[in-house]
């Protein structure tokens, strides 16, 4: 009932036995792994796979498919470590998850971007719309080609990153909008270029894109992902975008009391693509926290949700900030926009070539203008785009941290 009391003593019963075994290891870290056992080899794996063996689930259309997970997919996973894909925009550094995230899209985003010519426009005007928005069709058009998990593909991550390539993609960028999904080439990738292509060419090309929930003006469903940013008293951040896919649609298992991730939606079923679904293989995620660093000492953590716009929106974020000299909440505060140009990555993939929404803040002369440079313009109520959140510290060990008033979702907590 909406706004009754939510009890869940399953859920409650296996976070409690997860805890009571864990319990029978000494030290934290053998605790730990004690727990990631009892979830992917124990009790919690034993009954999942019990339950997937003999179930079938409707897809989005009602038609029933029996589960492509099993145990020894839950056994043979391993949580690791791994190094992070480092850019630049000026002076900043700044690090994001790797390949088999949409994370060096805002590297790449960034780094067509790091022009003089840039820092010179008015932050709110649509000359800088335009630049920002035509830099993002470009970088994301590379995700669709490239961008896969690199335990099973080869990922010229080096050439996408490189100033040559860089440049040569920055010369794309002219005075009108584009409406073409354009992809660079990268040496010895011509085919998977082409295989690609022609998949994404069957898609729809309509707006009847599917897109997260945490983007609430667009989504059938409010809410999923969510994002935070924490610096502890010795300094130490995390940037983090936990995710179960959506949730309000997925399965609950009745022995455990949650439902399972859905982030497999974003495979391929189509043989002979960088993310056709395989056994082992992750799904090339939206998710993307960030991290960046200054030679003056300030360090910044950030993100948010939003799927497909999670990266638009820190690029526009960071650039407020970086290139333009606004305080955390200012940045947070300013006019937002994002395009939803290229495909989405949530099936069924469409598109909407050309279109650009914005924040009616915008001011209806910015945004006859970019109609006139021939971007099909979609607005949204004020403040409405975007669910960022920010957290800095400085040289001197001062904390500073700000939330997005959008929606009334995100908050900035000091102590």
């Amino acid at each position: 009932m909406p706004g009754g009391l939510l009890r869940n003593p399953v859920l409650a019963g296996t976070y409690t036995r997860i805890l009571t075994e864990s319990e029978t290891r000494r030290g934290r870290e053998a605790q730990i792994e004690a727990a990631r056992d009892a979830f992917y080899r124990g009790f919690v794996a034993e009954e999942m796979a019990a339950w997937l063996e003999t179930v079938e689930l409707p897809d989005s259309e009602g038609r029933r498919h029996r589960a492509v997970l099993n145990g020894d997919d839950l056994a043979d996973y391993r949580a690791g470590y791994e190094a992070p894909v480092w850019g630049a925009f000026g002076d900043w550094q700044i690090a994001k998850c790797g390949p088999w995230t949409q994370g060096p899209v805002l590297l790449q985003t960034l780094a067509l971007l790091d022009d003089p010519e840039l820092r010179g426009l008015d932050p709110h005007g649509a000359d800088f719309v335009h630049r920002v928005t035509e830099a993002m069709k470009l970088a994301f058009a590379d995700r669709e080609i490239y961008l896969a998990d690199p335990r099973f593909t080869d990922v010229p991550l080096d050439h996408l990153m490189s100033d040559d390539y860089t440049a040569a993609r920055r010369a794309e960028i002219g005075a009108e909008a584009s409406h073409d999904l354009r992809p660079g080439t990268v040496p010895g990738h011509e085919a998977q270029r082409t295989a690609m292509l022609a998949a994404l060419d069957r898609l729809s090309r309509t707006d009847g894109a599917v897109y997260e929930p945490t983007m609430s003006h667009l989504a059938r469903k409010p809410g999923d992902t969510v994002h935070l940013d924490v610096i502890d008293a010795d300094g130490n951040m995390v940037s983090a975008t936990p995710s179960g896919g959506w949730l309000q649609s997925s399965p609950t298992i009745p022995g455990l009391g949650f439902c399972l991730n859905s982030r497999a939606q974003m495979f391929w079923l189509q043989d002979g693509l960088p993310g056709t679904l395989a056994p082992g293989k992750r799904p090339r995620t939206t998710l993307s926290p960030s991290l960046a660093l200054h030679p003056d000492g300030r360090r910044m953590a950030f993100g948010t949700p939003g799927g497909d716009q999670q990266d638009q929106w820190q690029a526009v974020f960071f650039l407020y900030s970086a290139a333009f000299g606004m305080g955390l909440q200012q940045a947070l505060d300013a006019p937002l926009f994002h395009t939803t140009h290229f495909p989405a990555s949530f099936y069924p993939r469409s598109r909407s070539p050309g279109q650009v929404m914005v924040e009616e803040s915008y001011g209806e002369a910015v945004i006859a203008d970019l109609r006139a440079r021939g971007h099909d313009v979609q607005t949204s109520p004020p403040m409405t785009i975007g669910r960022l959140t920010a957290a800095m510290r400085t040289s001197d060990g001062i904390l500073h941290a700000a939330a997005s008033p959008r929606l009334m979702q995100a908050y900035a907590i000091g102590r």
